[in-house]
């Protein structure tokens, strides 16, 4: 009888943009863009035809968020109060896409990582929230530049992206439809930031990812055993983009504010905090695993507060930076890419036997957990 196949993660790969904006970079962007708006709105405004628009300031943002900075792939134009959106040249058909382009660098740096050929790997899942394009799939544009054979295909289920595609690939492992499988996360979340939006153009930041989830007969001495994952959804228009090639509206005009992020934060806070708590609490039980014995937690980077909350619920106490390492500060919230950050740069350090969480969890409702054991 051929043996059981056991999947595991190998490696992760990680591609941060050069440019970065500061909050003071930001808020100073924002709020010339308000002293324009509202000077060029002055007679509706006195009125009271139009409201006018209030200022941001970095302590708003900072006690919002927890977010002091983030990556992104064209600064000059989001900071530009006449833009406020990004932009690069078009590309063409025939030349690598931008999203493709960040994919393949996460993707190489996490085979590099295995010590794996890219002609290793059977298949590639590109899980991300905001996809270039609808087809050709950006998870095969991504097979092609890096040589593999196989097969690959697009996945999105928002800010849980990620956990969802490794589940998906551990599945492929564990069915003997795959020994090496790459999710791949490339997140260009500012192009789908409404850049004028007080309440949320600080949020989003740009990166990618990458996630070598392979069979264990097959993956290096050092890797990360999957015990279990676990994934759910709970339909919700809490957390909203409209966006999309059915509704054709430029998105970075005022007649069309839903085409973009828009969110009902303090309903998501509410609802989704017990939903993910409690999920993970469950999860857990099932995998014969003490929450509370968890040596990390590596958790989705949307929301410093939602982090707090979730890890003392599970840890039965106020987890310190060991315990749930952020990334968000630094990088803003990158949808799916955010756990897998925080994984990537905040497990090196963990002993042979340690148990930790890697979840996500975001629009749709959608959440995922991926409990994990450093091998090796």
């Amino acid at each position: 009888m051929e043996p059981a196949k056991h999947p595991v993660i190998s490696s992760t790969g990680l591609f941060t943009p050069e440019d970065i904006i500061t909050n003071e970079e930001l808020v100073a962007s924002f709020n010339a863009y308000v002293d324009r708006f509202n000077a060029e709105n002055a007679a509706a405004i006195e009125t009271g035809k139009v409201e006018p628009l209030q200022p941001s300031s970095v302590e708003f943002i900072e006690k919002a968020s927890g977010i002091e900075s983030r990556h992104v792939m064209a600064k000059e134009p989001v900071l530009d109060p006449a833009i406020m959106a990004p932009r690069w040249e078009e590309r063409g058909d025939e030349e690598l896409s931008i999203l493709a382009e960040i994919g393949v660098k996460a993707a190489r740096d996490a085979l590099d990582r295995a010590g794996r050929d890219a002609k290793d790997v059977d298949a590639v899942l590109c899980a991300a929230s905001n996809m270039q394009r609808p087809y050709p799939a950006m998870a095969i544009e991504i097979q092609q530049e890096l040589g593999i054979e196989g097969f690959g295909f697009d996945m999105n289920v928002a800010c849980s992206s990620a956990t969802f595609g490794i589940q998906t690939a551990a599945d492929y492992i564990r069915a003997g439809n795959a020994r090496s499988v790459l999710v791949v996360s490339p997140e260009i979340t500012s192009g789908h930031l409404n850049w004028c939006d007080r309440d949320s153009h600080f949020i989003f930041g740009d990166v990618a990812t990458a996630v070598l989830v392979e069979d264990a007969a097959i993956a290096p001495e050092r890797h990360w055993d999957i015990l279990g994952t676990r994934l759910k959804t709970v339909f919700s228009n809490n957390i909203r983009n409209n966006f999309g090639f059915l509704n054709r509206a430029h998105p970075h005009t005022a007649e069309a504010p839903d085409k973009l992020f828009v969110q009902e934060g303090r309903k998501v806070f509410k609802e989704v905090v017990p939903m993910v708590s409690q999920m993970i609490v469950d999860e857990a039980e099932r995998l014969s695993i003490d929450p509370q014995r968890l040596r990390r937690l590596w958790l989705h980077q949307a929301n410093a507060g939602m982090n707090r909350l979730i890890a003392h619920r599970v840890l039965g106490h106020e987890a310190n930076d060991d315990e749930s390492p952020t990334v968000l500060d630094t990088y803003g919230n990158t949808s799916s890419a955010g756990s897998i950050i925080a994984f990537h740069r905040h497990s090196d350090d963990l002993k042979s036997g340690d148990v930790g969480l890697i979840c996500s969890f975001g629009a749709g409702y959608s959440a995922g957990t991926v409990f994990v054991r450093k091998a090796g």
